[in-house]
């Protein structure tokens, strides 16, 4: 079992990811170049947080022409496994691997800290150490996290149960007030139809060791060794 890690060019949480896999999972990791097509036969696919290409433009409108997205979409296609945090959520809209997209904040304010996240699914590869309905705290730390889709697109969302995780308050209750962003219906994650991509505004990996205050965001990495072990 083998976790790449992308670097973008602005990209600020790779390192963190990769600690996180190597050093806390206790699993073999590689950062991949983002102006290489070579994915090193990398069994799941991390696409980091930070601020690609400086988030020109618009957040991942440039990243989702680098040469890896290339192959991470043929990868996708095949059924690997792939999760973007946060910019890597972004990106992954831009690259046309998960639908909406992320809008500004509401309040046009860059918001950092911990929120809780309900998880909607623990039916896939990322959450099936969590239970439906548990809450999780894990950290955020963005100004494009408002995420937005058609109505169409949210009723497909909807009916194949690919929203997998909502921002909530501690005792699991839909809100404005833990909204931290606007985001539409509390999204804060989604997945694809074939439920190997997973995109997700909180940063797990800054939540996945004692020493960060919290361990809740190490249950998506245990979830994808865990799925890695039975394939």
């Amino acid at each position: 079992m083998k976790f790449g890690v992308i670097i973008f060019p602005g990209s600020n949480c790779d390192h963190d990811a990769h600690w996180t896999i190597q050093q806390v999972a206790k699993q073999p990791a590689t950062f991949l170049w983002h102006e290489s097509h070579d994915l090193q036969n990398c069994d799941v696919i991390i696409v980091p947080g930070g601020f690609a290409f400086g988030d020109y433009l618009r957040t991942g409108a440039i990243a989702k022409f680098s040469p890896v997205m290339e192959s991470v979409r043929k990868f996708a296609e095949g059924g690997g496994l792939v999760l973007g945090i946060c910019n890597g959520f972004q990106i992954l809209c831009e690259s046309g691997l998960l639908p909406g997209a992320l809008l500004r904040n509401v309040g046009l304010k860059y918001v950092c800290k911990p929120v809780h996240v309900r998880v909607e699914n623990s039916e896939t590869p990322f959450t099936q150490t969590c239970r439906n309905g548990e809450v999780l705290t894990i950290p955020i730390g963005h100004m494009e996290g408002n995420y937005f889709c058609d109505e169409s697109t949210l009723a497909e969302l909807k009916r194949g149960h690919r929203i997998i995780f909502r921002y909530t308050n501690a005792q699991g209750e839909i809100t404005s007030e833990a909204n931290p962003n606007g985001s539409l219906e509390n999204i804060a994650g989604i997945c694809n139809a074939g439920r190997n991509v997973l995109g997700m505004m909180p940063h797990p990996e800054r939540s996945a060791e004692p020493e960060l205050g919290c361990t809740d965001g190490f249950k998506i990495f245990e979830s994808l060794v865990g799925a890695m072990a039975t394939k």
